[in-house]
This record gives structure tokens, sequence and C-alpha cells, in this order.
């Protein structure tokens, strides 16, 4: 049902009004994923003579200028193929949600300067999007669990046969209930167990997984993956050292072609690893268009014991 509703993008519009889909879903889920399909489709580049990507720092004021100057010069200089005729199609993402008059002043702009038949597709995790489409929202979701199931156990297992280790099938299993559907995680935390198939350590990654998230949810209210979604820190700990905190601030998405850390985050979890402040970890290299690397920035905390709370206050 997804791409033949966004592929509803190379049809004609009757309307003057310059139409806008919204595409909403939790962080990683896809959305980018989808538009670059749908960018790729034979139809949908045919359709457009250029595929603007506008991110959520360009659309203030200044930026929104140099936006206008290009949709500008795009108008004077259309092309004259009959099947194209110039349109433009505009992606959109937003990190989180968009105050209104932000985006009447983009849409305005778009409006003005965006040749007749372009649209614009806008991408967010946050629902309130929605109220700028102009078509009804297109909502992702994470998979079920028993699909996410088989992805997961795909991702781990890899070449072997999973009936030869129905040990390792248990642990994965029960690992993959504790990853609350993220495919980030899903990915990283595979790669980790290829690396170390010793069933008593992954048994250690469960009860791990299991501790860490289980105190996450008692001290804020929800699985680290949801607070994540909604823009604010997750503390997790770092298997083995239970005297720290583990700090993610949130993420951002980087081209292939951008240089990302060398860090992997899963290194920073149950490995060795241990930078000093804020630092950036990659979390996971996507092998599907567009190809985005996802990258956390994360700090370690030291947690403060009650011993040293009470030398601090016997010498005061």
């Amino acid at each position: 049902m997804r791409m033949p509703k966004i592929r509803s993008l190379t049809q004609p519009h009757n309307s003057e009004e310059l139409e806008v889909l919204p595409i909403v879903g939790p962080g990683k889920v896809g959305k980018s994923t989808l538009v670059a399909h749908v960018c790729k489709d034979e139809r949908v580049h045919n359709h457009f003579s250029e595929i603007f990507f506008v991110r959520s720092h360009e659309l203030i004021d200044d930026k929104l200028a140099t936006f206008r100057e290009g949709c500008a010069t795009k108008h004077q200089h259309r092309v004259s193929d009959s099947k194209r005729d110039g349109r433009l199609l505009v992606i959109v993402e937003l990190i989180g949600d968009l105050n209104q008059d932000a985006w009447n002043r983009f849409y305005f702009v778009s409006k003005q300067f965006l040749p007749t038949g372009s649209k614009i597709i806008v991408t967010s995790r946050s629902e309130k999007i929605a109220r700028f489409g102009t078509t009804r929202v297109l909502t992702l979701k994470y998979l079920p669990q028993e699909a996410y199931w088989y992805f997961f156990k795909a991702l781990t297992f890899g070449s072997m046969d999973p009936k030869l280790h129905p040990r390792h099938v248990h642990v994965a299993m029960e690992i993959a209930e504790t990853l609350s559907g993220s495919f980030a995680s899903a990915n990283g935390t595979a790669c980790f167990l290829r690396d170390n198939f010793d069933i008593q350590f992954w048994c250690k990654v469960l009860a791990f997984l299991r501790a860490s998230i289980q105190r996450h949810v008692f001290r804020f209210g929800g699985h680290p993956s949801d607070v994540l979604n909604k823009n604010r820190p997750a503390c997790l700990q770092r298997m083995g050292e239970a005297s720290e905190d583990f700090l993610i601030y949130g993420g951002r998405e980087c081209l292939s072609q951008e240089e990302v850390p060398k860090i992997r985050q899963h290194d920073v979890i149950f490995g060795s690893v241990k930078p000093h402040g804020k630092f950036e970890v990659l979390v996971w290299r996507s092998q599907i268009p567009p190809y985005y690397s996802y990258v956390n920035t994360c700090e370690i905390r030291e947690l403060k014991t009650i011993g040293a709370k009470r030398k601090r206050s016997m010498k005061t």
C-alpha cells in the first residue's frame, strides 16, 4: 500500500493547491529508505525534473531565502521536456516537530516559486506534521514481533543453520524481545553476537540487556528506544560497569560519503572501549539505499557512591 500511495505523486493534481504528503514514523523505522526507493523509481524519476532535499535547519528565514532563490532559478530555466515541464519534488526531512508559522512561511515560498505540478514529501517522527498534509498521512511502524524475530535471526546467524544451534536460537529470541523492534539495535546487536558465538557470552548479554532496560523503565518510564524517539536522552549502562551511566543524547544520519566515527556503540556498551567526555559512536551503517550511517552522541558518567557522599557530608 505504501509504494502505490507515493507513486500517486506522479498523477495529475487538478487543484491549484501545492500537494504535500506527510510520512510519519519512529526513528530509524525506514522513512528515509522508503523515500530513497521512491526517488529511484523510474516513474517518479521521470516525472520530476529535479529532486530537492531540505533539512530542518534550512527552514529558518536566512536559509529559506537560499531555497527561494534556487526555486526561482529552476523556474526561469524550465526544461522543455513536456513530460516533466520543470516539475520539482521537494523532500523535507524534519528531526521533530515544526511550528505552524515556520511551515506557513516555507509553504508560501514553495507555492510561489515552485513550478506547477511540483509536490512535497515531508517526513518526521512527530505525528503533528500530519496537519501540514494535503493528503492522508502515511504512517510507518516497526515490524510485528514475529517478523522482527525472523529479521534478527537472519542478521545474527547469517549463512549458519540456526537449527544446529538450538540454545543460541533460544537466547537470540529472548534478546530480540528486549530490542523494542529497533532496526538499528538489531543490526548492532547481531553484529556483536556474531563476533563472539560463545553461548555463555550470549547469556551474559541477555541478562545485561534485561537488567539495563528494566532499570531504565523504572527511572524514566519507558524503553530507551521510545525515549530517544521522543528526542530525549536515554540512560543505559555498560556491561560489567555498574558504577557508570552511559548516556545517549540522540543522533544524526550521515550520507555514504561522509566521514563517520570509528568507534561502534556496541563496543562501548559491551566492550572495553571507554572514550572520555562527550563523543560520537557509529550505531549502524545501512546496506541499502540511501546507505545512511547512523551516529549517536554519547557520554559516560561515573556514579557518585553513597559512601563518597557520606564522607563529604561528615567533612562539612
